[in-house]
């Protein structure tokens, strides 16, 4: 199998798990938006967005979620929780998609991804709807962390790097972490986790533009 990725932030997601999982598959990095590139991965993904799995008979896998459960199942690594704990591994990826990494995600989009790509000035108004959110799902997740390690009660799983997808760089996009001791703790746990520091560590993977100003 191989696994295509970039260096933003799904597609590092993925990257991640592999590496955390042991993942048996070769990685290319891949641009399928780059001018005169959609052909050659429509076939993998009509979405064009990136992580694809790409199977050795030419079929494909996308979205970051199902690439995640299928390397983890091939593993037999149990990062992806099944039987009793599954529930409520997923009940943590439902809600920090739609409430704590969604929030993140609007304000890296707004103080990151549009300053690097030249999409548009910040919008402040943007900017606020995800701080709230923000302090929001980190005053509930604070508590929950204040009380063990991980999302999960028995420990690491897929639940830990998706609740994290947009927080490298949380220093750069000014989210503040440092306010929320028990979720800052998480994170530096996470931090000392070689697939989760580096995931590019070795690979021919290309920096993201920098930043103007």
């Amino acid at each position: 199998m191989k696994l295509l990725f970039s260096r933003n932030p799904n597609p590092r997601l993925a990257v991640a798990v592999a590496r955390q999982v042991g993942a048996r598959v070769a990685f290319e990095f891949a641009a399928p938006l780059a001018p005169g590139q959609a052909s050659r991965y429509l076939r993998y993904n009509p979405t064009l967005r990136l992580p694809i799995l790409v199977f050795d008979d030419g079929g494909s896998l996308w979205e970051t979620d199902a690439i995640a459960c299928r390397l983890s199942r091939d593993a037999g690594a149990g990062f992806w929780r099944t039987g009793g704990c599954e529930p409520r591994m997923v009940q943590w990826l439902s809600w920090g998609k739609e409430n704590f990494v969604r929030a993140c995600e609007i304000v890296q989009y707004e103080r990151c991804t549009k300053q690097r790509y030249g999409q548009g000035p910040v919008d402040p108004a943007k900017v606020d709807e995800g701080l709230r959110g923000f302090a929001a799902g980190a005053a509930l997740l604070e508590a929950e962390l204040s009380r063990r390690d991980w999302l999960l009660e028995d420990g690491l799983s897929y639940a830990d790097f998706r609740m994290a997808t947009f927080l490298p760089g949380h220093d750069v996009s000014g989210l503040p972490l440092a306010d929320y001791p028990a979720l800052a703790g998480w994170y530096h746990r996470l931090g000392m986790l070689e697939a989760w520091r580096d995931p590019f560590d070795g690979l021919d993977a290309p920096e993201l533009p920098p930043i103007p100003g």
